[in-house]
C-alpha cells in the first residue's frame, strides 16, 4: 500500500519554486501587515558576534577571520569558515548571519558567472562591490544582516571593498567588522604601513585577530588567513587562536624585561645626579 494512502501525505507542489530570490514586497507575512514592521516586531533577535579583517598592500590584500560562529550565548560551531571564495581572483569575509551571508555570496556567484559569460570577462572588484551593493540595497530595511569585505585582484591592482546590506559601499585599505573590531583596530593602526613584506603581513593579521578573540567572547576557535595575489587567491593557515595568544605572551616578557630595566636605570639616574648636587653644596658650604 502506497504511504499517501496509509497517511493521506501529498507530495509537494514544486511546480512554483524558483532559484530566484523573491521580489523585496513578495516576503510571506500575514495579510494586512507591512513586512518591516512584522519583522521588527516578531523577527528573532539572537546576538552573533565575530572578528573579521581585511587590508590592502603592496603585495596584494590580506584577509583574516575567527571560526567561532555563536547564536546567543551558544557556541554553535567552533571551526565555521567566515572567509568566501567568489572566484579566483575574489573572496570575501562575512561578518552577520551565516545564512544571509551564505546565501547572497550564492547570488553573487552566479551574476558574475552570468556577466563573465555575457561579457567574456569577469568585471573588475569595484564592479562587483557595486553589483552586490545593488542587489542587497531592495531589500533593505527587511532585517538582512550582512557586512562583507571584497578582497580582490584585477586589472588596477589589488582592491578592498567594504559592502553590507544596507547598500552601504565604501573603498579603503584597512577594514574590520564583528563585535571583535575595536580591538582588531587597535592592532592595525599600530602596525600597518603599505610597504609590508608578507610574512609581516601575515604576522599583524594573525596578531589583530589573535587579540581580539582573547577580548571579545563572540569570537574564538581558530585564525583564518588568506592571501589575495596577482596570480590568485591562497589559503595561508588556520591557527589555534588560544595557541597564537600564548606565543605572543611569551614574545612580550623579554620586551617587558627590558622596558623594567630601563625604567629602573631612569629612576636611579635622577636620584644619584640629586645626590651628587648635594654633596657639592655641602662642600662649598664648608
Amino acid at each position: 500500500m502506497a504511504l499517501q494512502d496509509v497517511c493521506k501525505w501529498q507530495a509537494p507542489d514544486t511546480s512554483g519554486l524558483s532559484p530566484h530570490l523573491p521580489q523585496a514586497g513578495g516576503w510571506a507575512v500575514p495579510p494586512g501587515c507591512d513586512p518591516q514592521t512584522f519583522l521588527r516586531t516578531h523577527g528573532p533577535r539572537l546576538a552573533h558576534g565575530t572578528t573579521t579583517l581585511a587590508f590592502r598592500f603592496r603585495h596584494g590584500v590580506i584577509a583574516a577571520a575567527d571560526t567561532r560562529a555563536s547564536c546567543g550565548s551558544y557556541v554553535q560551531c567552533p571551526a565555521s569558515r567566515k572567509i568566501l571564495p567568489v572566484h579566483r581572483h575574489l573572496l570575501g569575509t562575512t561578518s552577520g548571519t551565516s545564512a544571509d551571508c551564505a546565501t547572497w555570496y550564492r547570488v553573487l556567484r552566479r551574476e558574475l558567472r552570468l556577466r563573465a559569460l555575457r561579457e567574456g570577462q569577469l568585471p573588475s572588484v569595484a564592479g562587483a562591490a557595486r553589483l552586490l551593493s545593488a542587489l542587497m540595497s531592495c531589500y533593505r530595511g527587511l532585517d538582512l544582516c550582512v557586512a562583507t569585505a571584497l578582497c580582490g585582484w584585477d586589472r588596477s591592482g589589488p582592491a578592498l571593498f567594504y559592502v553590507d546590506s544596507d547598500g552601504t559601499r565604501l573603498q579603503g585599505n584597512i577594514f574590520s567588522v564583528g563585535s571583535g573590531s575595536p580591538y582588531a583596530y587597535g592592532v592595525l593602526d599600530r602596525g600597518y604601513h603599505y610597504d609590508m613584506s608578507p610574512q609581516e603581513a601575515y604576522a599583524l593579521a594573525r596578531r589583530a585577530v589573535t587579540h581580539a578573540t582573547h577580548r571579545d567572547a563572540y569570537s574564538g576557535g581558530s585564525v583564518d588567513l588568506f592571501h589575495v595575489r596577482e596570480s590568485g587567491w591562497e589559503y595561508v593557515s588556520r591557527s589555534d587562536a588560544c595557541v597564537l595568544y600564548w606565543e605572543l605572551q611569551k614574545l612580550r616578557e623579554p620586551e617587558k624585561e627590558e622596558e623594567e630595566e630601563e625604567a629602573s636605570q631612569d629612576q636611579a639616574e635622577p636620584a644619584t645626579l640629586h645626590r651628587d648636587s648635594r654633596m657639592a653644596a655641602e662642600t662649598e658650604m664648608l
